[in-house]
């Protein structure tokens, strides 16, 4: 194949229409080859089905089947073209030019292997300067003095030959191409690198972006799940008050209709019986039956018993205020349903920031046991003897935890089930331990807490009573430290307790667990660190 193309000649892998190498050739019946895309254009702006070369004409549109064994020349034939383009022919070669290995800067001819072997071997020969083959070597004369540029001016940033250095650049910094050649190699290695630094960290940029907008197209897909979701229970609070609405203007509509059924029955009963009266006594009056009459007048003479229908009315409800009573009834219970469907989203976004949370041993209350997963705290009714520490609870029943914060946002859960006494909360790192402690945020505090059963309090200052919702089993805090922020949520009813806000972060915060005392066992049950179970 290789020896055969070698004798096809340019013209016959050449497109007559887009007068360039076949790109996918066609063959019609002619025998005559195109380019697929140039023959069908070419029919189309015609809308005749001619040969372009020898006019033979086409009754229909000849199908088109792609050329083959033609492909594949055409494309051998392209590369080596283009192989051809790219090399350097030897200047000494006659005839057929055979590509050059090295071009002579001091001969400035390029060589073919063959012609280069003088060059190799000749000992006044083997002193020339030899590079990969380049053309037009003439280029690399000075214009000037019809010599080599072999220096390089530092002054002119330009290359000079050898009586240049002496004449036009004789007081400048001349150095030889080589010695300049390696400084440049170097500056531009050192380009090389920034430009590659430069690349990558634009490569990282657009990983950062493409990130951002995947983290957009995930908080965009969940606002609006969210939002299906709000405005689907919010549309079905509407259609059911809409349908009472509905249900008890027609209960009245009912009740009304029914008495009036009733009445009509009622009367239309004793029209009968009027109406059957009225025929006999007709009929009596006809009767020439002197004794039928006078035995009879006295049973027919009057009317049958009747109501007394005078007073009775079938009043229509009055259906006025009806939609405005239902309308404020609605947006009470949307106004409430609205406030817990934030607070449930609220907390299901809060409940991103979890953080895995541990008791720390050494900041805990003697009288406190702590489990080994660090995750649980009771007191016992049963004193430890532990070193007494700076940092360890010597008078209330605290512990705090292992892990502090000191930026961002965190949450954590903790079950209080079958507690009678807590306190939870955050706390910053320089707390009193020692002794009498005032939980207040003015002394580090943010705490909430249940004691006596009863008695509910954010420990603000002063305290706020909070309402405790029955059967509280699972309280969720939330910490935003730039924002100055501590939220208490009832998990269970995705009811948000109390929020501190304002609150003034400079140092370390930590978290805050009181499991209260033991009381006689009305209070052993523990504080218990839990999962977050992220709200549906």
């Amino acid at each position: 194949m290789s020896a055969a193309s070698c004798l096809l000649t340019e013209d016959q892998f050449l497109c007559s229409i887009c007068l360039d190498v076949f790109t996918d050739p066609v063959t019609l019946s002619c025998g005559h080859n195109f380019c697929q895309n140039c023959i069908t254009e070419h029919w189309d702006d015609n809308g005749r089905y001619r040969c372009p070369k020898c006019n033979k004409m086409f009754s229909r549109r000849p199908k088109l089947k792609i050329n083959t064994v033609l492909k594949k020349m055409s494309a051998q034939f392209r590369q080596s073209a283009q192989q051809k383009s790219r090399e350097v022919p030897c200047d000494v070669c006659t005839g057929t030019k055979v590509k050059a290995l090295k071009s002579c800067l001091v001969c400035l001819v390029s060589y073919c292997e063959t012609h280069l072997e003088p060059h190799l071997t000749v000992s006044v020969l083997k002193r020339h300067q030899l590079m990969d083959p380049v053309e037009n070597l003439e280029d690399r004369m000075c214009e000037k003095h019809d010599k080599l540029l072999e220096l390089f001016c530092k002054n002119d940033q330009r290359c000079v030959c050898v009586l240049c250095s002496v004449t036009d650049h004789k007081t400048h910094d001349v150095v030889p191409l080589r010695e300049e050649y390696e400084g440049k190699k170097a500056e531009l290695g050192k380009t090389e690198t920034e430009i590659q630094q430069m690349i990558q960290k634009r490569r990282v940029k657009i990983e950062e972006l493409k990130h951002s907008v995947e983290l957009s197209d995930e908080n965009a897909d969940r606002e609006i799940a969210e939002g299906v979701g709000v405005f689907t229970i919010l549309l079905e609070t509407v259609q059911r008050n809409l349908n009472g609405l509905i249900d008890s203007v027609k209960e009245k509509q009912e009740k009304t209709k029914k008495q009036a059924e009733g009445f009509i029955r009622e009367l239309e009963q004793e029209i009968s019986e009027l109406e059957k009266r009225c025929a006999e006594v007709e009929k009596l009056s006809r009767s020439e039956d002197h004794l039928q009459l006078l035995q009879t007048f006295t049973s027919l003479n009057s009317a049958p018993p009747t109501k007394d229908w005078t007073e009775v009315r079938v009043h229509p409800p009055s259906y006025e205020g009806t939609v405005v009573r239902a309308v404020k009834q609605l947006e009470e219970t949307i106004s409430e349903q609205m406030k817990k469907l934030i607070c449930e989203v609220e907390l299901k976004r809060v409940q991103q920031y979890e953080v895995d949370v541990t008791l720390d041993p050494d900041t805990a209350n003697p009288w406190l046991i702590l489990s080994d997963d660090g995750k649980q705290v009771y007191d016992d009714d049963v004193e430890q003897d532990l070193p007494d520490k700076p940092e360890r609870f010597d008078l209330y029943f605290y512990v705090l935890s292992n892990q502090s914060f000191s930026s961002g946002r965190f949450y954590y859960e903790v079950q209080v089930k079958g507690k009678t006494d807590w306190t939870l909360g955050v706390a910053r790192e320089s707390i009193n331990r020692k002794g009498e402690i005032k939980l207040s945020p003015k002394n580090g505090f943010w705490t909430i807490w249940l004691r006596n059963e009863n008695e509910f309090k954010a420990l603000a200052g002063p305290p706020v009573c909070l309402s405790l919702q029955s059967g509280t089993e699972k309280v969720g805090v939330f910490v935003d430290y730039e924002e100055g922020r501590v939220s208490f949520y009832d998990v269970d009813a995705a009811a948000l307790i109390y929020s501190f806000t304002g609150c003034s972060f400079t140092e370390k915060i930590y978290l805050v667990f009181g499991p209260g005392s033991n009381d006689d066992g009305k209070n052993s049950a523990p504080l218990i660190i839990s999962p977050v179970g992220h709200t549906k």
